[in-house]
């Protein structure tokens, strides 16, 4: 054999070992090459009678992410080429045998005849867990960082070599179908106890117990092929089966809203292939899969999502001229919410935190924060008592801003008053060092204007994140004017650091994830001004794609919060900057009815302390006028709610605030969660076209008003044929 990406080797009691170790890789993923292998594995271990069976496992700290997307994305490039050269036929034959040519594998080694055992630690998911779920017998280490999932479904994608068929075979119906469509991942007692694997022992002796399972005689029959299989909830059409399907399919749309053609294809691929023999069954699997690959919802969920994603977190806007920074320890000035996160989230990276407050009461406060998140994981099994512990002690809380001394990093999280970060300058930069970063945590002043109050404003930058801190993944890191490179490259080393995800932006009033946000906001505002129902507006919100309607968002993020940037809009910008019938919604509620949004449990909605909740009926009071909801065009709603958002994105395009569209595509999925299926606010409008966008923001804005305007560089963009993609690559070429 000549292998490259495995190391075979052969033990006196004829148990073969495979260890999959990639050179060159931090991390095993499926690749051709790597196929080609292991088809040469299964023949070696077929063809020499003294091999009993093999075991297979990594020679890396874990197991492997799966299949490397690229590889899919060269699939669509390839079928591209052959559909112009030798018809669409010859095309499509060709893509369908290349897409299942991972499903043929793992059924050879299936069906080979010797028992194959997996010995999996660390990650083991997607295309690397459905080869696991190939092999006759599944162990799994017992360490915190063993999971183990299918989480295509993320990407636009299902399970494509295999994995519907194998898990709705051991497990039932409905539990495989949760597991297909969460795309989660799973510990390994779960998944033990899930049916997904046979054993769970220490790591050290994972790959001595699959072993012991082949020497015992393992059979190298997989359930299903037995004669008399029975697939956990029976048949298809029973009684069983019938108290299934019906609700399946309801949940489907309840949570998909039919955006996700893949999950709609996890269905028909469960539920034809239960019926069928299982070769039949991963054939019916694979055209779907063959189908579902060259829909645009894959194309654009795998580029932001996998392909852009992994590039800026792996530092794809750092500055190339700067060196590397070792960060140890990190300042963060305001302990409450936002800067008590912050606090945590740098701890649990293993970095050194100083907690400065006003006083030391509040400051422990803060600390107190993160005391209450790892105790919540404790209580979960995901944490002991000493990482508690360890992690409480990286933390200093004190009101002594002398004690910020030696930090690399300062983050400042104060009230979003421009004098109180003023004060606050001063006073931490008259303690740190020279080569100190000083960045502000705010969320709508200019850091250009906030930099005016530091006496070197080139380590001057913003990092903006989202609450909640430690759950939200995106963070915004804005660059001042005068903001060096070297600030950049630390910020960005920070983010890494704390396991978030940075995109870069250029400063400007909102920056660029608020800006999106205060659009779909002011939408939900204007339709209920004119009279549309709040509950059809909701509804429109989520059947587009966001996670909630622009009204409950507005409640999260603070109704008066909201009242109060409109006010300080109107004020520096002037009358024109803010929508009136905007300023008396948000003045009714707030300075009328005292509602703040959930933080005092009434908003838009009512939040009552038992029970969910519910939209408040006043609000009918306050739309001056009231409209027929059949009179109501519910498409042309969906249609605004991203409109809007997509537009503002554009905008900041041509305004220069956002330099890359990966960074708006990645921040607008990651920071407010625009509709992901579309890949992201400037994927929306590429897939669309610009010319067909522009044209429905014509049409938009002769019924709704200027807001709808397509800005000049979107038109001329438009005008020449380009995408924000295709013209980005020129630049950089």
């Amino acid at each position: 054999m000549n292998l490259t990406n495995f190391r075979f080797e052969t033990d006196a009691d004829g148990v073969a070992l495979a260890t999959w170790d990639m050179p060159g890789r931090s991390m095993n993923v499926v690749t051709p090459e790597v196929m080609d292998e292991l088809n040469q594995i299964v023949d070696a271990v077929v063809a020499d009678a003294a091999i009993k069976g093999c075991v297979i496992t990594s020679g890396k700290d874990t197991f492997s992410g799966g299949a490397d997307l690229t590889m899919l994305q060269g699939l669509g490039v390839e079928h591209a080429r052959l559909s112009r050269e030798r018809g669409e036929e010859e095309a499509m034959r060709f893509f369908f045998e290349e897409s299942r040519r991972l499903t043929l594998l793992y059924r050879k080694l299936e069906t080979c005849g010797k028992p194959f055992a997996a010995a999996v630690h660390g990650t083991c998911l997607g295309g690397a867990f459905e080869l696991a779920l190939a092999c006759h017998h599944r162990v799994l280490s017992d360490d915190d960082k063993t999971r183990v999932g299918l989480p295509e479904i993320k990407v636009g994608l299902f399970p494509g070599a295999g994995g519907t068929q194998r898990v709705a075979r051991l497990m039932q119906t409905g539990d495989a179908l949760q597991m297909l469509f969460k795309g989660e991942q799973i510990r390994p007692l779960m998944a033990r106890n899930m049916g997904l694997a046979h054993a769970v022992a220490p790591r050290a002796e994972i790959v001595a117990k699959a072993s012991e399972w082949i020497k015992a005689g393992g059979s190298a029959v997989a359930p299903w092929d037995q004669p008399k299989f029975k697939a956990p909830s029976g048949k298809v059409y029973s009684p069983a089966g019938m108290m299934t399907w019906p609700p399946a399919n309801a949940i489907y749309r309840r949570e998909t809203h039919d955006n996700y053609p893949a999950a709609k294809a996890i269905l028909h691929a469960v539920y034809e292939g239960l019926q069928l023999p299982m070769d039949l069954a991963l054939k019916v699997e694979s055209r779907y899969f063959a189908k579902i690959l060259r829909s645009p919802e894959a194309a654009a969920m795998i580029r932001t999502l996998f392909l852009s994603m992994g590039e800026l977190n792996k530092g794809a806007r750092r500055p190339k001229g700067v060196g590397a920074v070792s960060l140890k320890k990190v300042g963060v000035v305001g302990a409450g919410f936002m800067g008590a996160g912050i606090a945590y989230v740098s701890a649990n990276a293993g970095l050194e935190v100083v907690l400065v407050d006003q006083s030391a009461e509040a400051a422990e406060k803060g600390k107190a924060y993160a005391h209450k998140l790892v105790s919540d994981q404790i209580m979960k099994g995901r944490a002991k008592t000493a990482d508690r512990d360890a992690l409480l002690s990286r933390i200093t809380a004190t009101s002594d801003y002398a004690a910020l001394a030696g930090c690399d990093l300062v983050v400042e999280a104060v009230f979003e008053d421009p004098k109180v970060k003023a004060e606050v300058i001063a006073k931490v930069e008259a303690v740190i060092g020279p080569d100190a970063i000083f960045a502000s945590n705010t969320s709508t002043l200019p850091i250009s204007g906030l930099a005016k109050a530091s006496s070197r404003s080139a380590q001057f930058i913003g990092i903006h994140f989202f609450s909640p801190v430690e759950k939200m993944m995106l963070v915004e890191i804005i660059m001042g004017e005068a903001t060096g490179e070297r600030a950049l490259a630390v910020a960005l080393d920070y983010v890494r650091a704390i396991k978030k995800t940075p995109i870069v932006v250029n400063d400007a009033r909102g920056f660029f994830a608020n800006r999106c946000v205060g659009a779909y906001i002011l939408e939900g505002h204007l339709m209920l001004a004119e009279g549309v129902p709040a509950a059809m507006i909701e509804n429109a919100g989520r059947q587009a794609g966001m996670p909630v309607g622009p009204l409950s968002l507005n409640d999260e993020v603070g109704v008066d919060l909201a009242l109060k940037i409109v006010k300080a809009t109107k004020a520096q910008v002037g009358e024109a900057a803010v929508n009136p019938h905007q300023e008396r919604l948000l003045t009714a509620l707030v300075e009328g009815e005292g509602r703040l949004g959930r933080k005092n449990r009434k908003g838009f909605y009512d939040y009552p302390e038992q029970g969910s909740k519910k939209l408040w009926p006043g609000l009918r009071d306050l739309q001056e006028t009231k409209v027929d909801p059949d009179s109501v065009d519910f498409s042309e709603l969906k249609q605004r709610l991203l409109v809007t958002q997509a537009l503002e994105a554009a905008r900041t395009v041509g305004e220069g605030v956002v330099t890359d569209p990966r960074e708006a595509d990645v921040g607008s999925i990651l920071g407010f969660g625009f509709a992901p299926f579309t890949g992201g606010a400037l994927s929306y409008i590429d897939f669309m076209g610009a010319a067909r966008f522009v044209e429905l923001c014509r049409t938009l804005e002769a019924k709704h008003g200027a807001r709808f305007a397509p800005p000049a560089t979107l038109v001329a963009m438009a005008e020449r044929g380009g995408t924000f993609y295709g013209e980005a690559a020129k630049k950089a070429a």
